[in-house]
């Protein structure tokens, strides 16, 4: 890499609720970052073919400090994706295959008697479990009942665990990459709503095209798969997630994400007739605050030190898709919370 590796930021000593100040730190961050994404893609590339939105999407995930859902049939790469995208970021990677029979302190960890060698005296030690990780992939976490469901999901929430009364805190960065099966329901505890409303993105992994299957052939059934190499480090992406934070972002460009939300509800006096016609729940406001941060992550790894309209609308049906709820005579119609989210994108004008 042709730049130098960023510093930390310097150690802010100003009050708690004082706004984030734009350095100019960052804007060299974000060229170098700009310059590291293109070789992440790269790294990326050498095991997986194509899904080149869903990369982008979970690169805006995990650099905004949020979780993502992924949701696609069986055999498309989930976790050979995850996994070589922790590869790449140099991060610890567990892997939680979700079942009927699994235990909320099969994913935390639990406590066991422990005798010291020395005394013979015996105490309470903890022994954690595979949650203790910066990556997790939740594999089918709609297959376990709700209580496991909880566990993991005050886990991503409270980023801390309370074993006997004792907190212990989940390293830092953390992510969960949950995954569902959008065909086989059988046997399975669909995550309600408001759990749901929990992860930042439900993205939609599809099949691939001709030329990248005929690409996937080639390579599997070829010789020795490449390795990638680390992009970047934990210190990297913690340094990118304060940049996100602090980066600016106009008045009318958060009046355009406000607008994509309240758009939805029907008791708003911005709501649109056809989302009144065809929605049986609106977006709530962790929709519009996920709608700036995803737009300020989707400008930064494309070079820019500014958030426009065309950021956030990026961002929006893979934020919106599991937060707007169609009724029945929308799914009479065939009509989609995408269909709606386009909709509703080419409904109201970006500003700027």
């Amino acid at each position: 890499m042709s730049q130098d590796i960023p510093p930390p930021p310097p150690e802010d000593n100003s009050p708690a609720n004082a706004p984030a100040q734009f350095k100019d730190d960052d804007v060299q961050a974000i060229t170098y970052f700009k310059e590291a994404y293109g070789l992440l893609r790269h790294q990326i590339g050498k095991v997986i073919v194509g899904q080149d939105k869903v990369i982008d999407e979970l690169l805006i995930a995990i650099f905004t400090r949020s979780h993502a859902l992924l949701v696609g049939v069986p055999g498309l790469a989930k976790t050979l994706l995850i996994s070589t995208l922790a590869q790449a970021l140099n991060l610890q990677f567990k892997r939680i295959q979700f079942t009927p029979d699994l235990m909320p302190s099969d994913i935390t960890g639990t406590e066991v008697i422990y005798q010291k060698p020395g005394t013979g005296d015996r105490e309470f030690k903890f022994l954690p479990g595979p949650i203790f990780a910066n990556v997790i992939l939740a594999d089918e976490i709609n297959r376990t009942p709700p209580k496991t469901q909880a566990a993991m999901l005050e886990a991503m929430q409270e980023r801390k665990i309370s074993v006997g009364g004792v907190d212990h805190k989940l390293p830092d960065p953390f992510f969960v990459l949950a995954t569902q099966n959008p065909v086989e329901q059988e046997g399975t505890y669909p995550l309600p709503e408001a759990q749901l409303d929990r992860f930042m993105f439900m993205i939609y992994v599809d099949y691939p095209s001709t030329s990248e299957e005929l690409e996937i052939m080639r390579r599997g059934t070829g010789g020795a798969t490449a390795q990638p190499r680390q992009v970047l480090g934990h210190e990297h992406i913690l340094y990118l997630q304060g940049t996100v934070r602090r980066m600016p972002v106009a008045e009318h460009v958060l009046e355009y994400a406000q607008m994509i939300a309240a758009s939805t509800r029907a008791k708003s006096p911005q709501g649109l007739e056809f989302c009144k016609k065809w929605l049986s729940w609106g977006a709530g406001p962790r929709a519009s605050l996920n709608l700036i941060l995803a737009a300020k992550a989707h400008a930064i790894l494309r070079g820019q030190i500014y958030v426009g309209c065309e950021d956030v609308a990026a961002v929006a049906p893979s934020i919106m898709r599991h937060r707007i709820i169609p009724n029945f005579a929308a799914q009479s119609e065939g009509i989609t919370s995408d269909d709606i989210t386009r909709m509703i994108l080419e409904k109201i004008p970006k500003a700027g």
